[in-house]
């Protein structure tokens, strides 16, 4: 008489297979998160994901290695998750909150702001041979080539142009000084 079971078949197969293996299951992911409060979510999502696939399992490891596969993969999964959804702020007003956060104490940083609003105030046509030759370091015959035409009006263009800056900055710096006079 043969006293071998026959081995379980669709629901019965997950029911022993979640028994045999759930305590290992949330010690694993309880480990890897961190977060033994999210141990038993991340658990359940194992196994759910394990019982969709529960039929393409073809046994080349053991029921236990799979699962633990899975099981990271919730892990990783749930990491990147937290990692893409966004922080809740406690304030009011997270406009103000966003500028203070801001880094402004760069070296630099004041000079660049200014130097944009600068360029921003000149005829597009310097402004371009200014930044090409003058920030980006083209010579005037690759600028003049960037830009379409001689040479000669590219060097005129860059003078213009650093003329206007130049004025512009002594009469900021003179506006400062005459604030600064009568405080």
């Amino acid at each position: 008489m043969n006293t071998t079971l026959p081995a379980p078949r669709g629901p019965q197969r997950a029911t022993v297979l979640v028994r045999a293996l759930h305590r290992d299951v949330v010690r694993y992911v309880a480990h890897l998160s961190a977060d033994p409060q999210a141990a038993e979510d991340l658990a359940q999502d194992t196994f759910l994901r394990a019982l969709r696939t529960l039929h393409r399992f073809e046994g080349r490891s053991s029921a236990r290695t799979w699962l633990l596969a899975i099981a990271r993969r919730a892990v990783v999964d749930d990491f990147r998750r937290a990692a893409a959804r966004p922080l809740r702020a406690d304030t009011d007003d997270w406009c103000l909150t966003v500028e203070r956060n801001q880094p402004t104490g760069l070296p630099g940083f004041e000079e660049g702001v200014v130097l944009q609003d600068l360029l921003a105030a000149l005829p597009y046509d310097r402004r371009q041979a200014f930044v090409l030759t003058q920030l980006l370091g083209l010579s005037y015959a690759e600028a003049a080539r960037e830009a379409g035409c001689p040479i000669g009006t590219v060097r005129s263009r860059v003078a213009r142009a650093r003329s206007a800056l130049t004025t512009r900055l002594e009469q900021g710096e003179e506006e400062t000084e005459s604030r600064a006079l009568a405080a």
